[in-house]
């Protein structure tokens, strides 16, 4: 049978306290492609979670209880997700899901949690126009990440641009995103005609017509700036192909939402150097926590012997993941239980001191974090040079303002 789970109880064996070892485990899902197309991004996020979980067995546990990974691949393929969220749920009784990376497949998932009430943490950014009792969302939401981003590149200090490529790959997450966008930039004054959009299937590789297009619609007058919601291994051949063609930062900036640290370790990142990158996070963040979340990491993946230990990297999906199970273990430990009702209340206003360098807040209503926004410009390592912040963390808008219908629409999740 493809796609078996194992199960790891990652307990740290002499180093482990008594009390982690005195009840039956928790048991944990993570449900993230380790193969196919969203492997290059979701692989991170396995490996993150199984440092967190064996680091909090080495502290004890939870509520006296050893925590049990139940780690499985869902390779890429979206009704696969739904499969192994059902496995996960009913098959191994976990008391909590960690996974997701694409918005197809979390819409894969959805039906799953809510009719068996499971509990799924989701670690990132997504274009919003969803609301559920069983899912906390600790990405960002379109007011977290797109419209800031957005809102930079219009700026004189972003460069002033007046004409906008919205570039993507298929699916629901860049085609809800773009729709946002365009409403956005039409309620600032940008013409249709000054956007042009354009998708890609997953896994695509040939960008030189692409950026042929793009370099046309570039040269016609306006300053032109690209938004790019490219997810996955496409990233690699786009950025390479935007390097070839010799389309640099000063000339049509490109701004992603997708791409961090991890997506551009397998890219010469000379010639992207200024291009740009919105996200909560960065690696380059100065702060003590952050410095701490960097070494955890780095240490852990040395001693895993992960494949390139030595130049592993942290990004915002990971950094959300670090939240997301942080907030877990302080909503069950006040709950003093694992059961989904229970948890889904004490996670109401959870705070947790981010490696971002804020405190951040779990809405008391709508399942989302209150974050900070960062936009990033790309060096020559491959890190992000901070060139735009907010002053603080910002509460999440799941129902965009700029769809029309939204304004009637509750920011409490049904069933609550």
């Amino acid at each position: 049978m493809k796609h078996l789970l194992f199960t790891t109880a990652l307990c740290a064996s002499f180093a482990t306290s008594a009390l982690a070892q005195s009840g039956e485990p928790i048991r944990i899902g993570i449900l993230h492609s380790l193969s196919g197309t969203m492997a290059i991004s979701e692989t991170t996020l396995r490996d993150a979670m199984l440092m967190l979980i064996e680091q909090q067995n080495a502290r004890g546990g939870v509520l006296g209880r050893p925590l049990e990974a139940v780690v499985v691949d869902p390779a890429s393929d979206w009704p696969r997700f739904a499969e192994l969220a059902r496995e996960l749920i009913a098959g191994q009784g976990v008391s909590a899901v960690f996974g997701c990376w694409t918005s197809v497949s979390r819409k894969s998932v959805l039906p799953v949690f809510e009719e068996l009430n499971g509990l799924l943490f989701y670690p990132v950014q997504y274009e919003g126009e969803e609301l559920s009792k069983n899912v906390f969302y600790t990405g960002a939401a379109p007011n977290q990440q797109a419209i800031p981003a957005v809102e930079y590149l219009l700026s004189e200090e972003g460069g002033g641009a007046k004409r906008f490529v919205l570039l993507g790959t298929d699916y629901v997450y860049p085609r809800t995103t773009n729709k946002i966008l365009r409403a956005f930039l039409k309620s600032k004054g940008v013409a249709d005609a000054d956007i042009m959009e354009e998708y890609t299937p997953f896994g695509h590789s040939d960008y030189q017509t692409i950026i042929a297009k793009i370099k046309k619609f570039a040269s016609e007058g306006k300053k032109t700036a690209v938004v790019s919601t490219i997810n996955g291994d496409s990233n690699v051949p786009f950025y390479k192909e935007l390097g070839n063609a010799g389309l640099k930062a000063t000339d049509v900036p490109v701004v992603a939402f997708s791409v961090g640290e991890e997506e551009l370790r397998g890219v010469d990142t000379k010639p992207l150097v200024g291009h740009l990158a919105a996200w909560n996070y960065f690696q380059s963040l100065k702060n003590p926590e952050n410095t701490k979340f960097i070494k955890m990491y780095k240490d852990w993946a040395v001693k895993q012997k992960l494949p390139n230990a030595s130049t592993v990297v942290t990004n915002d999906p990971m950094e959300a993941t670090y939240i997301g199970i942080n907030m877990w273990k302080q909503a069950v430990e006040k709950a003093k239980s694992t059961d989904t009702d229970k948890v889904i209340a004490a996670m109401a206003g959870q705070t947790f001191k981010a490696p971002s360098g804020f405190t951040v807040k779990m809405d008391e209503k709508n399942h989302h974090l209150h974050k900070p926004v960062f936009i990033g410009e790309v060096k020559a390592d491959g890190q992000f040079n901070v060139v735009w912040k907010t002053k603080g963390p910002v509460r999440a808008q799941p129902w965009s303002p700029f769809i029309e219908g939204n304004d009637k629409k509750k920011d409490v999740p049904e069933g609550k």
